[in-house]
């Protein structure tokens, strides 16, 4: 909901912005003078100039980044110490989310509520959970002869690389940069360059919260000048990336070319939303598929993009699906009430325009939308797209699309049903809706995805891992399994001779 009183409009014509890096705390001006521009998906309009981060600047900002990892300015804090700046750091961001809010619906395009209740409100627990699981994690003794002592404890691995999207820039931020400052390393951020505002004031905001200069820095930039460079830095421990499959191969391809640094990649999905007849209630599982595909302007990663129904109720679906979205009708994202912002930038909008071409040329039929909406606002809409008589092997059915676009596919057959949800070089996420539990256990455990969700889709919770199977990438976010990303296994071989 929209704050009452909050004048969305006004407050974002007072704003001030600052697109220098931030680096040992400061910040910083571009090494070589070259800025680009801020453009706002809302109406097109230039926000600021951003620094443009080439090799200097990585070059800075690890350096920053590796000096005070080694002189334990924050790796030699205790659990405790660094769980309380943490949890200030929390904090600091609750207490500037309509600022942060305001920063990231200008800069990304997505209703200013959402930015608040989802995207602020998330990162801001993403880090007061990290804190507070800190002092809570213990390493583990060994079971050895009477003769030794095997002490397993895990490290930091030093100066962390981290390079994120575009789509929920905050949160995405938070999911690596909490785990890997709880556990003691230091970190050189790559916001997406189409959405670098919020990354470079959670920055500042975090050595106003008390952690050390040069601990967390922020250099933005294009992925393939700032994020290349951090990538292949000889002095980056491990780069934990979200993003395109199509990069994730790239970091891969660069830590082999470097020091063989560990690569966490979340990647792309194409998320099947498989509904059985058995399964009574078919308006909830079409309003909840309309909801998530259409969240967030279907820039997720695990949006429910392909929806498998069986063909007994596939028209009923398809019917209520498209009653819900006008709901989802693209709006002002300052206005408070959108349930739809803009697309990020106009490539992106185009790229989305020409996979609906696509499935026009591939023989699928536009139930609802289809087209570009708000023109005259001079940003960037798409109106929340709803394909019927999709085939598993199509174009709009196989790639993912980042827009509000959904395919339906109908079956017969369980086994059917299954092999085509498997059926994709993706694995994020899935969602099998059925009444009848066995069928509902069985297909779940048939599904290759990194989550599978039962008769609900999109309930999260940070005490869960998220990430995937097959090209949807490798580690977990989120949960005590993402420490895993960010530190290393010592094993302390302690000899006790006899009396």
């Amino acid at each position: 909901m929209n704050k009452p009183g909050i004048d969305w409009r006004q407050r974002a014509s007072t704003l001030a912005f600052d697109g220098r890096a931030v680096v040992g705390g400061q910040r910083v001006a571009p090494a070589g003078g070259e800025t680009f521009d801020c453009v706002s998906p809302i109406d097109g309009r230039v926000l600021t100039q951003v620094t443009r981060g080439r090799q200097a600047d990585i070059d800075q900002a690890v350096r920053s980044a590796r000096q005070a990892f080694e002189d334990g300015r924050w790796a030699h804090k205790s659990p405790a110490q660094r769980k309380r700046i943490l949890q200030r750091f929390s904090e600091k961001i609750l207490a500037a989310k309509e600022e942060l809010a305001l920063l990231e619906t200008l800069d990304m395009g997505k209703p200013v509520q959402h930015s608040l209740a989802v995207d602020v409100a998330s990162a801001a627990r993403t880090i007061a959970w990290y804190a507070e699981a800190i002092d809570k994690v213990y390493d583990e003794v060994a079971p050895t002869p009477r003769n030794a002592l095997a002490l397993i404890t895990r490290e930091p691995m030093g100066v962390i690389g981290a390079v994120v999207p575009w789509n929920y820039p905050m949160l995405m931020a938070s999911w690596k940069l909490a785990p890997a400052l709880a556990a003691g390393n230091s970190l050189v951020l790559k916001p997406s360059e189409k959405s670098p505002l919020t990354a470079l004031r959670l920055a500042e905001l975090a050595v106003e919260a008390g952690l050390p200069e040069g601990v967390f820095n922020v250099v933005p930039g294009f992925g393939h000048e700032a994020g290349e460079a951090l990538a292949l830095h000889m002095d980056v421990d491990a780069i934990g990336f979200t993003g395109s499959t199509r990069v994730g191969r790239k970091m891969l391809e660069y830590a082999g070319r470097s020091n063989l640094k560990r690569v966490y990649n979340e990647l792309g999905g194409k998320s099947a939303f498989v509904v059985f007849d058995d399964f009574a209630d078919v308006e909830r599982a079409a309003k909840t598929v309309a909801a998530s595909m259409f969240f967030n302007q279907g820039e997720s990663c695990n949006a429910p993009s392909r929806v498998l129904v069986h063909e007994r109720i596939a028209d009923e679906f398809v019917r209520i699906v498209a009653g819900e979205a006008p709901k989802y009708q693209p709006g002002d994202p300052l206005s408070g009430s959108a349930e739809m912002g803009a697309i990020v930038d106009d490539i992106q909008m185009r790229t989305v325009l020409g996979y609906i071409d696509a499935g026009h040329d591939e023989g699928a039929k536009v139930v609802t939308g289809g087209k570009q909406a708000r023109a005259d606002s001079g940003g960037y809409f798409v109106e929340p797209t709803v394909f019927d008589g999709v085939r598993n092997e199509m174009k709009i059915a196989r790639e993912e699309i980042f827009g509000p676009v959904l395919s339906v596919i109908r079956f017969k057959e369980e086994a059917q049903a299954v092999a085509m949800a498997n059926d994709s070089p993706y694995g994020l996420q899935a969602s099998v809706w059925s009444d009848n539990i066995n069928r509902a256990h069985r297909v779940a455990r048939a599904l290759r995805a990194g989550t599978v969700h039962v008769n609900q889709y999109d309930e999260d919770d940070i005490t869960v891992p998220f990430g995937g199977f097959k090209q949807s990438g490798n580690g977990r976010d989120k949960s005590l399994h993402a420490f895993e990303k960010y530190t290393e296994l010592k094993t302390t071989w302690v000899r006790i001779d006899p009396a």
